[in-house]
């Protein structure tokens, strides 16, 4: 946890993450898009899970939800609870939540499946946003994941991927774990695979689980070409291939979508 609160506080700016390059823009829209299709009406109670500087909370309160963010780092909540209409507070464990007596419609967890590095670890955070003083009967919990796919896709298309560095993304590959040179964010993340994750929410209580493919597999051709026409073009397969089978895994992110039985 110290290293987690190390890197978000003076080594990753999150706030930027969504919005500094094509692949997170495109992650950022096809992320709304899904929610906005699966949740409940507004003004549903939704809890944002690890949700950093409420880069989802924000439209999130916009769209009229009754937003509440949970997460470890202080720096991350302050700026979150200047947010309108967005009460923020600090949680240090996704596997421990204050919540009580089926409060909210809603979990979403759009990043700490990403820094639990134990199966064991990431059920306890599945199954304490299902349990029952959490998500009402039939509530939705969305989670999302780095795709085992992503660090290979990207080191290709910038020209970086070497014989050592193809062995580290075949390990990751295999594992799910494995250190990229001057990636700070690999030595302290699992990255799933599409099966991967669909297997973890439903071992962790969720019935009817969905797992999509976010950025599509065009995403480093959006990142490489810059235009605004590679990127629609992205985001228009992204959507076309969102649950295929034999493609999904090629997208940066995942996001799990699941409901409380």
């Amino acid at each position: 946890m110290a290293d987690l609160l190390t890197f978000y506080s003076e080594v990753y700016a999150e706030d930027r993450r969504l919005t500094d390059t094509a692949h997170g823009r495109l992650e950022f829209v096809r992320t709304q898009e899904i929610l906005r299709a699966q949740l409940p009406q507004p003004p549903a109670k939704v809890l944002d899970v690890g949700g950093a500087t409420g880069v989802h909370s924000r439209w999130l309160a916009t769209d009229g939800y009754d937003v509440t963010l949970v997460d470890p780092v202080p720096e991350q909540v302050r700026v979150a609870a200047e947010i309108p209409g967005v009460k923020a507070r600090r949680v240090g464990d996704a596997r421990s939540l204050e919540e009580t007596d089926s409060c909210v419609d809603a979990v979403i967890m759009l990043g700490p499946l990403y820094h639990l590095l134990e199966r064991s670890e990431r059920l306890a955070a599945i199954a304490e946003a299902v349990r029952v003083r959490v998500v009402r009967p039939g509530g939705l919990v969305a989670a999302a994941a780095v795709s085992r796919h992503a660090p290979g896709l990207d080191l290709a298309s910038r020209g970086l991927l070497d014989e050592a560095l193809t062995q580290v993304a075949g390990q990751v590959l295999a594992t799910g774990r494995g250190s990229v040179v001057h990636d700070n964010f690999m030595d302290l993340a699992y990255l799933h695979s599409p099966e991967d994750l669909t297997d973890e929410m439903l071992a962790g209580g969720c019935a009817d689980v969905l797992t999509y493919g976010l950025e599509g597999p065009a995403w480093t051709a959006a990142d490489v070409s810059g235009t605004p026409e590679v990127q629609e073009c992205a985001l228009r397969l992204a959507r076309l291939l969102e649950l295929d089978p034999r493609i999904r895994a090629a997208s940066a992110h995942l996001l799990a979508i699941g409901h409380k039985p």
